[in-house]
């Protein structure tokens, strides 16, 4: 098993790509702090997890754009597992509007949560990455904060500054044994594209040269290859796990 005996901490992992690379990561032996806002749906999902008979997991409900409540469920999946190896930086929202329509409120939100909320993750985790001399950071951009999107300037901002902050990282980290990358899924089947009408979706179907949306688990073995020691050289980089649509 890749991750056997590591801890990761994973925020977003309640729903879609989080609950994904939790389930991968257990089934590789990993033991997983869930993060999320959901704290029904996330108790419900450690259930699950725990079913598996592998890795152990955890609930801490939180809110990534709060530090008082970063610093507190980091501190508390901690003090329960002992240690943290691996943090996967995953939990996002979208606020989509044209410019002219978009409002003051929805682009700070987005920031708040999708850019503060992995400074305010990383900045809370790092101690104990440092403590044990190794770690694994593994940031959530996005083909839209490479690219841009029609409708997205406050996501594609987010997710630009993301691979702007990882780069930076794994510049200032990489001596302390810290690897940081990110990875830039294209459009995935989560709950995010789940209101997109059909038309919409056999567009974007149509750009993707394999012809299809990308699936949670798509992505969470990205997660997997880059909290696992096979990435140990990665540093710096951005995985775009998006079916070669921007080719």
């Amino acid at each position: 098993m890749r991750l056997e005996g590591k801890v990761a901490l994973i925020t977003g992992a309640a729903n879609g790509i989080g609950y994904a690379a939790a389930e991968v990561f257990v089934k590789e032996g990993c033991h997983v702090a869930l993060i999320d806002f959901d704290a029904e749906k996330g108790e419900a999902k450690v259930k699950s997890l725990n079913e598996l008979g592998r890795g152990k997991a955890a609930f801490f409900q939180g809110d990534v754009a709060d530090r008082s409540s970063v610093d507190s469920f980091a501190a508390k999946a901690k003090e329960h597992f002992g240690k943290i190896d691996i943090l996967i930086n995953n939990a996002g929202i979208t606020r989509d509007g044209m410019l002219h329509k978009l409002s003051a409120e929805n682009f700070q939100k987005v920031l708040d949560v999708n850019l503060t909320g992995v400074f305010n993750c990383t900045q809370a985790v790092l101690p104990y990455l440092i403590e044990n001399g190794k770690g694994k950071i593994i940031n959530t951009s996005s083909v839209s904060g490479v690219y841009g999107n029609v409708g997205q300037t406050n996501y594609a901002a987010a997710k630009a500054a993301v691979v702007g902050m990882t780069k930076t990282w794994a510049k200032e980290l990489g001596r302390k044994g810290i690897n940081v990358n990110a990875v830039a899924p294209g459009f995935t089947e989560t709950g995010m594209v789940a209101s997109v009408p059909e038309n919409v979706i056999e567009g974007m179907k149509s750009m993707i040269p394999l012809g299809r949306l990308g699936k949670p688990e798509d992505i969470a073995k990205a997660y997997l290859y880059l909290a696992s020691d096979d990435s140990d050289y990665v540093n710096g980089t951005v995985l775009h796990v998006d079916g070669g649509i921007m080719m």
